[in-house]
């Protein structure tokens, strides 16, 4: 019944959606209270605030104590269901709802969910993680996996397509360790199969998958699906075996540049991403010269890099000392994105002249005249609209067209529109 607005100083109920995977997000969260708290006391508008997401189901009741008199609902990532309910409840007694108890179904009712984006398509497959690397809280907040049926995530896909949503990216932790609850011969390439078949589905995209559960039949189905982009997100987090070992990510340095081969002379031409951690415990010079030269060796078209901190429960917080400095970390990390960012101006500077289908998804905020999208390697392409066109580029979204790539940037493309 509530209906969105561009003013938060009208709404009768704000969502903040949190996030605890790096320190950074949940210091936002914070902010963010502070501000509606002096918004209210300056204006008398006092909307009821609803904190969701992992910095919710991390810090619980401690979030009242935090920023007392602010927070209206605390609902963790498990009982996202129960938000309707819970504000109903804090905007009648004014006390605070609190909902943090586990809930397996992880399905909102169909048709419920608004997409906002005219183009793109999130469909969660899979919520929480049973890998628990040594860094990460996500299986402290998530909870352990549950899997979604392969019929609902279908009907999904189809409903999404229906609303006119060219393209669909598949959700979850770790994608591809999917079963299907309900087809127990389902895997994720078949997941993928199924959605595949779809009718008005142009692209299927997916993330993130784990490099130990990226087998024979996944780089398979990647490279035969016509409608699955041909990019691979692969999280390495490190470039040395040692590190990798300490970070329980239970493969090695040899291991995976192996299945960077194996995914390249299978599907010629295929872009590959990753995430990468600096200045974990007990990264020394030498294990950082191992990163530097994965990175070399990998060619990744994108990269996410972070520093690291440490994260609530989990083990490397309970167990390691963070003992790289942080000066250390900035060094590290900005050899790391100079390098990348070397590899990614070469990569795009070979694509030059080349012809590409673009996925158009948005216009420029900046070039009057000029769209955007990506490619099924999820390069950005800007491109100047035909002149005749001029001034109506939300025409051009949601198209599909044909670009030659006539300049390189470190971070995108340019290209010209190739019409009859």
């Amino acid at each position: 019944g509530f209906e969105s607005t561009e003013d938060p100083s009208e709404a009768d109920v704000v969502v903040i959606n949190t996030c605890s995977v790096r320190e950074h997000a949940e210091d936002k969260l914070y902010t963010r209270l502070g501000e509606l708290r002096q918004h209210a006391l300056e204006t008398g508008h006092d909307p009821v605030v609803a904190i969701a997401g992992c910095a919710a189901q991390q810090e619980g009741e401690a979030l009242l104590k935090r920023s007392p008199g602010v927070a209206d609902v605390i609902v963790g990532t498990q009982a996202i269901r129960r938000l309707p309910m819970l504000v109903e409840q804090a905007s009648i007694d004014r006390h605070p709802a609190i909902a943090l108890e586990p809930c397996d179904d992880v399905s909102w009712p169909l048709g419920v969910t608004r997409r906002s984006d005219p183009v793109k398509a999130y469909v969660t497959i899979i919520e929480g993680c049973n890998e628990f690397c040594s860094f990460c809280v996500v299986p402290y907040t998530r909870g352990h996996e549950r899997m979604r049926g392969v019929a609902d995530i279908v009907a999904d896909v189809a409903r999404a397509s229906e609303s006119g949503h060219p393209e669909v990216q598949l959700l979850g932790q770790i994608v591809n360790h999917y079963t299907a609850p309900d087809d127990s011969s389902c895997d994720f390439a078949d997941l993928l199969a199924h959605v595949n078949d779809v009718p008005g589905v142009e692209r299927i995209r997916f993330a993130s998958p784990h490099p130990r559960h990226t087998g024979r039949r996944l780089i398979e189905a990647i490279r035969d699906l016509p409608k699955v982009c041909k990019h691979l997100h692969l999280p390495v987090q490190s470039g040395s075996s040692k590190i990798l070992r300490a970070m329980r990510r239970r493969h090695t340095r040899e291991e995976y540049l192996d299945l960077l081969q194996q995914v390249r002379e299978s599907i010629p031409g295929i872009a590959l991403s990753t995430d990468v951690i600096v200045g974990f415990p007990g990264e020394r010079a030498e294990d950082f010269e191992d990163t530097l030269s994965l990175t070399h060796a990998a060619r990744y078209h994108s990269m996410f890099s972070f520093k690291y901190s440490p994260r609530p429960n989990t083990l490397a917080a309970k167990r390691m000392a963070d003992d790289v400095s942080g000066e250390e970390k900035t060094s590290r990390i900005v050899a790391l994105q100079t390098l990348q960012r070397e590899i990614q101006t070469r990569l795009h500077e070979e694509a030059v002249g080349t012809v590409t289908e673009v996925l158009v998804d948005s216009a420029s905020r900046r070039q009057v005249h000029e769209i955007s999208g990506r490619t099924s390697g999820n390069t950005v392409v800007n491109v100047p609209v035909p002149a005749d066109t001029r001034g109506h580029q939300d025409a051009w979204i949601g198209r599909t067209i044909p670009v030659r790539i006539t300049r390189a940037g470190p971070h995108s493309l340019w290209g010209e529109v190739l019409l009859a």
